[in-house]
C-alpha cells in the first residue's frame, strides 16, 4: 500500500516546481485546507493535483474520472477570508501514480505510488535533448512574446535537463491530454524530446496562423525549491 494523499481534481496539469495560486471554496476543499494547515508545523502541507479526465471541477458530482498521474502540490502560502475561503500558493513538487482511491473521506484521497524521474546512463543523449530543447525553447519565447507582448516564462530558461523537462511542459501553449502526456513521460531525455516535438508544431501553427490561445498557466513561474 502507497502513501495516503490528499487528492484535488483540476481541469489543469501541475508539474514539479510550478508555481500555482489557487482560490478555495468549496467546502470539502476549504476542509483539506484547514487539515493541512493544522498540521505540525514540521510536516509536509500538501495534497495531489490531478488532471479532471471526465466531469468539471465544481459540484457535487462535478468529477467523474480523473487521470491517475498527478502532481504532488506543497502549501506554501495560505491567506483565510472571513467568509471561510482560502487563498492559497503552492509550488509543484514530485510526480505520483493513483493506485487506489479512498472516496469516503470528505474530501478525495488516494493511495499513491511516487514517481521518481528516470535520468539513464547516456550522458551525451541527456546532454543533446537538453541543448537542442533549450535553444529552440529560447526561440519560442521571443516569438510567443512578439505576437502577445509578454513573456511565458518568469525568470531565465533553466539549465537542468529535468527542470528544463518541466518548464518546457508547463510553459508551452499545450492542450490537456498533451500536458498530460508529458507529466506521464517518466525518461527525462523522452519527456525533453517529446517537448521539442510539440514546440516545433507549436511554431509551424504560428507561422501559418499568427495568433495564440491564452495558456491555462500564462505567464509560468517557476521554482526550483
Amino acid at each position: 500500500m502507497g502513501e495516503l494523499l490528499p487528492l484535488f481534481p483540476l481541469n489543469l496539469v501541475l508539474f514539479p516546481g510550478v508555481i500555482l495560486p489557487l482560490h478555495i471554496f468549496e467546502d470539502r476543499y476549504r476542509s483539506l485546507v484547514r487539515d493541512l494547515i493544522a498540521l505540525p508545523p514540521e510536516s509536509a502541507r500538501e495534497f495531489g493535483v490531478v488532471a479532471i479526465k471526465v466531469g468539471y471541477e465544481v459540484g457535487e458530482r462535478g468529477v467523474q474520472t480523473i487521470q491517475r498521474t498527478g502532481c504532488a502540490a506543497l502549501v506554501t502560502e495560505v491567506t483565510a477570508h472571513l467568509d471561510g475561503t482560502f487563498e492559497i500558493v503552492v509550488i509543484g513538487q514530485r510526480r505520483f501514480h493513483v493506485e487506489r482511491l479512498d472516496p469516503d473521506a470528505d474530501y478525495l484521497r488516494a493511495d499513491v505510488e511516487w514517481l521518481p524521474d528516470t535520468i539513464g546512463d547516456n550522458e551525451a543523449a541527456l546532454a543533446a535533448a537538453a541543448t537542442t530543447a533549450r535553444g529552440l525553447f529560447d526561440s519560442y519565447r521571443r516569438r510567443v512574446q512578439e505576437l502577445r507582448g509578454d513573456d511565458i516564462l518568469d525568470g531565465p530558461t533553466p539549465t537542468d535537463p529535468v527542470d528544463l523537462s518541466y518548464t518546457l511542459a508547463a510553459a508551452l501553449v499545450l492542450n490537456l491530454a498533451e500536458r498530460q502526456a508529458l507529466l506521464e513521460t517518466r525518461d527525462v531525455v523522452a519527456r525533453l524530446r517529446l517537448g521539442v516535438h510539440l514546440m516545433r508544431a507549436e511554431l509551424r501553427a504560428i507561422s501559418a496562423i499568427p495568433s495564440l490561445p491564452a495558456n491555462s498557466m500564462a505567464r509560468t513561474r517557476w521554482s526550483p525549491n
